[in-house]
């Protein structure tokens, strides 16, 4: 397929309830700064998290707290319980979908197609077309649940892309680990980033 130069890469953003709101927003971020088209979605229980972990004021519109402090670009916003939004249709192309952080909640729903929330119907939009999913998972320990729920995404074809921050970098700062998984979210999207240095092991030639 050939792109011509007007060719805007379009991405679903969700946020569920989970801790670790500070990778979405990094995520974001980083998506922002290549001019793509993000169509947000988050829960009322990812409201609470940003609040809770961010000190944003979301009592009012998510858009208005988010535009205080994102770089500005294309961000479309979606009401979860709208599912007759954009993206609950197979006809609206996107180029993958992220749910970050994503709650074992979420993970159930999606792994057993329930499709009670705009989240959940954009997620089985993506799995029914064969489209990427990734879900970055916020959870420990796991149960037998969990990792059931997991391993039917995975052999559906979904990335499980846990929030486990490697350590061979050598990480100073929380925003050093944040910049390792947000880095490892945008190679499973295929989108080019210097946000880490990679593994270099030494090799005999």
């Amino acid at each position: 397929m050939i792109l011509g130069e007007d060719f805007v890469p379009k991405y679903i953003v969700a946020l569920t309830g989970a801790s670790g709101m500070i990778y979405a927003i990094r995520l974001l971020e980083e998506l922002l700064k290549k001019d793509a088209e993000i169509h947000l979605i988050a829960s009322d229980a990812a409201r609470i998290v940003i609040e809770q972990e961010l000190a944003w004021d979301c009592q009012g519109s998510l858009a208005a707290a988010m535009q205080q402090y994102l770089p500005p670009g294309m961000i479309y916003y979606y009401d979860n319980t709208d599912i007759a939004a954009p993206p609950a249709s197979g006809s609206f192309i996107c180029d993958s979908m992220v749910v970050i952080p994503c709650t074992m909640a979420s993970i159930s729903a999606i792994a057993q197609g329930s499709s009670r929330s705009l989240l959940e119907r954009a997620a089985d939009v993506m799995l029914k077309e064969r489209r990427p999913l990734l879900l970055v998972p916020r959870e420990t320990p796991l149960n037998s649940i969990h990792l059931r729920n997991m391993l039917t995404l995975s052999e559906m074809g979904v990335s499980i892309i846990p929030a486990m921050p490697a350590f061979y970098h050598q990480p100073q700062t929380i925003e050093d680990m944040v910049s390792f998984m947000v880095g490892k979210v945008l190679d499973a999207m295929h989108i080019p980033h210097d946000l880490f240095q990679r593994y270099g092991g030494k090799a005999e030639r």
